[in-house]
């Protein structure tokens, strides 16, 4: 019990506030990035237009595939090779919001699929162009039955950024690691305590995410 009162010392908690601020800031960019490329890849997958949605299904399929870890070493060490200069945050979010949004384009593609297509006739038979039908009608149906798997696929890439630790991104779990290896009765409690941050962050978003499909299906 000692060793955990010396390892929660302000200075310690602080230290690991400063890494979780990081956390939620990259966590929050890649959501946000990742959502919008994943909708639109989704979306561009199931109209089906001719070559380009085959190859856009086809790049989606290969990074669905490619490991999370193998995607940020190329982001940090391969960009600036193509002469696109990053830095540790810049290449930890460009590698999340391609990984997690190539998930959600699959996401976006079967929930869509999943709402009824007479949803989509009644609406062009009405006057409504295809874009305007996809925009009103559809896309607002479909988000019911995409919801939970989005909210999952958030979740996990939440818990993904801890990932990024091996290109020394100063997250969460970087400095619980420095915190430790200064001291390592530490190990215990910086893990303990990391967990609990991360269930917070992941259980809040699941508590926001469920009022909002309550909301969402009382409409």
């Amino acid at each position: 019990m000692e060793t955990f009162i010396h390892a929660y010392s302000w200075i310690n908690l602080r230290f690991l506030l400063q890494g979780l601020m990081v956390t939620v800031y990259i966590s929050i960019v890649s959501i946000i990035l990742s959502f919008i490329l994943g909708l639109f890849l989704g979306i561009v997958r199931y109209l089906k237009i001719k070559v380009i949605s085959h190859i856009v299904g086809f790049i989606v399929d290969i990074l669905r595939n490619l490991p999370l870890l193998l995607i940020i070493f190329f982001a940090y060490f391969g960009l600036p090779q193509l002469g696109i200069v990053t830095n540790v945050t810049c290449a930890a979010i460009i590698a999340l919001v391609v990984f997690e949004g190539a998930m959600l384009a699959e996401i976006v593609r079967s929930g869509i699929g999943a709402v009824n297509k007479g949803q989509l006739e009644g609406a062009l038979s009405n006057g409504m162009t295809y874009a305007q039908a996809m925009y009103h009608v559809v896309v607002p149906q479909a988000l019911h039955f995409m919801i939970p798997a989005i909210l999952s696929q958030f979740v996990s890439l939440i818990k993904d950024t801890s990932l990024a630790t091996i290109i020394v991104l100063p997250e969460l779990l970087y400095h619980a690691q420095i915190i430790y290896s200064q001291n390592t009765t530490y190990l215990l409690p910086m893990y303990v305590i990391v967990a609990l941050m991360y269930f917070i962050i992941c259980f809040t978003l699941s508590l926001i995410a469920d009022h909002l499909q309550k909301q969402y299906s009382a409409k």
